[in-house]
């Protein structure tokens, strides 16, 4: 497994890792179904740090967001491909994305926020050292209430 930045040539790949209407608003709330290399495009251009993980294929995809100074930011659009899950490769994107955000842009905390009905997640990022810190209200797709978590890391002393 490696991660590299995601190029355009891999938009396409990384819409097919999101494989139905649920994934998507689990990864990208404000995401139409299905996900289109235009809307990969629009990330592009608004977010940083767009990473691919590879085994063989572009099996997982994660990015940097809302950057406040050299304060924080936030790690979003977490996704590993189906048959790729449980086999850690959730634990070493988020491992990555942590680190360029200490090491290369100086963050003292890094972010994210999850759904609370995605329980793997949840758990994943808990288990990885982050921290509940808010709770916010949502619509899901059908527009059910959901809570949406906002956790955080702080950077090691």
């Amino acid at each position: 497994m490696h991660f590299r930045e995601a190029v355009p040539a891999d938009y396409e790949d990384i819409c097919k890792l999101v494989s139905n209407e649920h994934e998507l608003y689990l990864v990208y709330p404000r995401g139409i179904y299905p996900f289109t290399v235009e809307q990969v495009k629009h990330l592009s251009e608004t977010r940083k740090e767009l990473t691919v993980a590879i085994d063989d294929a572009i099996v997982g995809f994660a990015n940097l967001y809302d950057f406040k100074d050299k304060e924080k930011a936030f790690i979003g659009n977490v996704i590993i491909q189906k048959s790729s899950r449980g086999k850690g490769l959730g634990k070493q994107i988020i491992d990555h994305m942590v680190n360029a955000a200490f090491s290369k842009y100086g963050l003292g905390e890094v972010h994210i926020s999850v759904f609370s009905d995605n329980v793997t997640a949840l758990l994943l990022y808990s288990k990885l050292g982050f921290q509940p810190y808010s709770i916010e209200e949502r619509q899901n797709y059908k527009t059910k209430r959901v809570a949406l978590i906002h956790m955080k890391l702080a950077r090691p002393s």
